[in-house]
């Protein structure tokens, strides 16, 4: 990880930290407080409507888009053309081996980018040096944990929300890098 990333320091590009997650109408359990002797229970709607997220982690800040049903090639581009909107300057994006970021339209995309994006992957089987998953763990675990909806849209809703309010506390992404030992 250290070559790619000293190599776009060199060329002076934007190092992010790309990667996908999904969640369901369906809570995530976590560990929560109830009165004493009495269990707190949740009432599932047994729905399995799902939603996928999709972000990139720069070393301050971090972008998102949710989706409807799983992402696919053209969600990964759409993706990636909002991050050259956003970031100004060349980009190093890092992400694992997902056979849709191999697919050959995200190939032509970065083709067609005159350098400004480069792509990189990491190593098979190591997600912990992805500072996204920290992101997607803080996301479940403490802000969407034992959630109960009935829909996709109220859960887009509730995601998008928890999405803003991580976004304003950069301590959280500072955390994210340091889980992952990246922090420069």
């Amino acid at each position: 990880m250290a070559r790619p990333q000293k190599k776009a320091r060199r060329e002076g590009r934007t190092v992010v930290f790309v990667d996908e997650s999904g969640l369901s109408t369906r809570p995530h359990r976590v560990r929560t407080w109830g009165r004493r002797g009495q269990t707190p229970v949740l009432q599932e709607t047994f729905n399995w409507q799902s939603l996928s997220l999709i972000a990139g982690l720069t070393l301050w800040q971090f972008y998102c888009r949710v989706y409807a049903g799983s992402i696919k090639s053209p969600q990964v581009v759409e993706f990636l053309t909002a991050l050259l909107r956003h970031l100004p300057g060349k980009l190093l994006v890092i992400w694992d081996g997902a056979p849709i970021h191999r697919s050959a339209l995200v190939r032509d995309f970065v083709a067609t980018q005159g350098g400004r994006l480069v792509l990189e992957r990491l190593p098979a089987y190591a997600p912990e040096l992805n500072p996204v998953e920290y992101l997607w763990g803080h996301l479940k675990e403490h802000e969407l944990g034992n959630l109960i909806v009935r829909q996709a849209h109220e859960l887009s809703h509730h995601a998008t929300r928890a999405l803003r309010r991580m976004r304003r506390r950069p301590r959280l992404i500072r955390a994210c890098w340091k889980q992952a030992e990246l922090w420069p």
